[in-house]
């Protein structure tokens, strides 16, 4: 199945539609919005069998992995929405200085205008309608940007998106990088991008051109430590199930590991342990474990197998795109394997004799998007405190991300903006400073020829 490129005329009318559309005021309304996210849970319930059905055919992604990963968190943050979303557009009274009295002030929230949201095919469902809500919930429009690497998910999303809103409201667009230009060439209120951090340079670039605020959810090297202090068992497990979690095509997954000497023995047989119990000791048979998107990426995981010594896994199948969870060894550090974000499930495993080694191996790197450290509280306050990333786990992975009142984002390579509960609010929105002075008396110090300038100039 392929995905049909939506036409430029097409484009520029959504877009234009969408533009008049707002400026309308329809958007702004509290009743509207709420209206709004409503229909899109009822949507999310009316759709959930079909997308579940899309994302087995596009990923090999089971209902129950579709449910928890996508769903569950769109629903969950339309319901976060909903209930704070009264005190969130409350303008916000703040302080006022002497120097302008009898003046009042306050901020008031205003929505963007006209969003562009682009999705990657890893989390198709989840990375296009969570941004989504936090603009319906501003009062934006929004143009919606599927990945065609996930053709089914593509085709279901644009169906249930026409029949839940008008399109000069929420629109789909469909096709391949080719469109993507054409939407970049567009002018936006917003560009919520996730992807590459190599793609999110391109995206910058184009929305300089107009000078339009970008939101980009880019991904990395996320690192994970297991110190000498860690509950191996507990370590493996985690790691094992956030590192297979959509056969590690997880922009947070765990991306390499670096290991204390004296526990790395133990750990291997933990994550062998951990592995089986998870998907059965042949995970090609397990039905939640998701194959390669496509045939493209299942060679660029499988040619990462060559760069270290295999300590597990290892085993492919080109016809099923499946490759079976490895834990590499051995990799030199200039190698792609430790260069590049791997996005598959193929764990590089370094060691190292104390914890500052451990740090300035990571700190020398770009800034990832997640780091995890297993260990003893203190060392991991310490290692924090370091270190600089997005998100940050102790003694677990991915987990952050489930938090929706947490913020989500990344920092230098691995992204800017950040997005979740009140900051996928934020996010779509203008905080506007905003003072108010009455005319019952016009203090006359501010004027020229500026008579108390002495007296003034005390109070400033």
């Amino acid at each position: 199945m392929t995905v049909e490129n939506t036409p430029q005329d097409r484009i520029a009318a959504v877009a234009a539609a969408q533009k008049t559309f707002f400026r309308s005021g329809a958007t702004l309304p509290e009743a509207f919005r709420r209206g709004m996210l409503r229909r899109l849970e009822e949507a999310l319930r009316t759709w959930e069998k079909p997308l579940c059905e899309a994302l087995w055919a596009d990923l090999h992604k089971s209902c129950e992995e579709a449910y928890l990963t996508e769903i569950s968190i769109i629903r969950g943050e339309v319901r976060n929405h909903l209930r704070h979303l009264h005190r969130w557009m409350r303008p916000r009274r703040r302080p006022t200085p002497l120097k302008l009295f009898p003046a009042s002030s306050r901020i008031v929230t205003e929505p963007l205008g006209t969003a562009l949201i682009v999705a990657p095919w890893n989390y198709p469902v989840q990375l296009l309608l969570n941004p989504l809500v936090g603009a319906i919930s501003a009062g934006c429009t929004a143009v919606l940007k599927p990945s065609p690497y996930t053709p089914h998910v593509a085709e279901a999303i644009g169906r249930m998106v026409a029949e839940t809103f008008p399109e000069e409201y929420i629109a789909v667009v469909q096709g391949n990088r080719d469109v993507n230009t054409l939407l970049l060439a567009e002018r936006w209120d917003l560009i919520f991008f996730t992807g590459s951090p190599a793609l999110g340079r391109i995206v910058m670039a184009a929305a300089a051109e107009h000078l339009t605020p970008v939101i980009l959810e880019l991904g990395g090297k996320s690192p994970c430590i297991v110190d000498r202090g860690a509950d191996i068992d507990v370590a493996a497990r985690r790691i094992a199930w956030g590192k297979t979690l959509n056969a590690g095509q997880t922009c947070i997954a765990p991306d390499y590991l670096l290991i204390h000497a004296e526990v790395s023995e133990r750990f291997t047989e933990a994550y062998a342990k951990a592995l089986k119990s998870l998907h059965g000791d042949d995970a090609q048979q397990s039905p939640h474990y998701v194959r390669m998107v496509n045939d493209r990426a299942f060679e660029r995981v499988t040619g990462y197998l060559e760069e270290g010594k295999i300590l597990l896994g290892g085993r492919t199948d080109r016809a099923d795109r499946y490759i079976e969870p490895t834990l590499l060894a051995e990799a030199d550090p200039a190698a792609p394997v430790m260069r590049e974000e791997i996005f598959g499930p193929v764990l590089p495993m370094r060691t190292f004799q104390n914890t500052d080694e451990a740090v300035a191996f990571v700190t020398e790197r770009e800034k990832p998007l997640a780091l995890y450290y297993f260990g003893d509280r203190s060392t991991a306050k310490r290692v924090l405190r370091r270190t600089s990333s997005g998100g940050a786990c102790i003694n677990d992975t991915i987990m952050h991300i489930a938090n929706d009142r947490l913020p989500f984002g990344g920092v230098g390579n691995s992204g800017m903006g950040r997005y979740h509960g009140r900051d996928s609010y934020d996010a779509f929105s203008h905080r506007r400073g905003v003072v108010a002075t009455p005319t019952w008396i016009d203090p006359p110090f501010r004027y020229a020829p500026y008579r108390f300038f002495k007296w003034v100039k005390g109070i400033l």
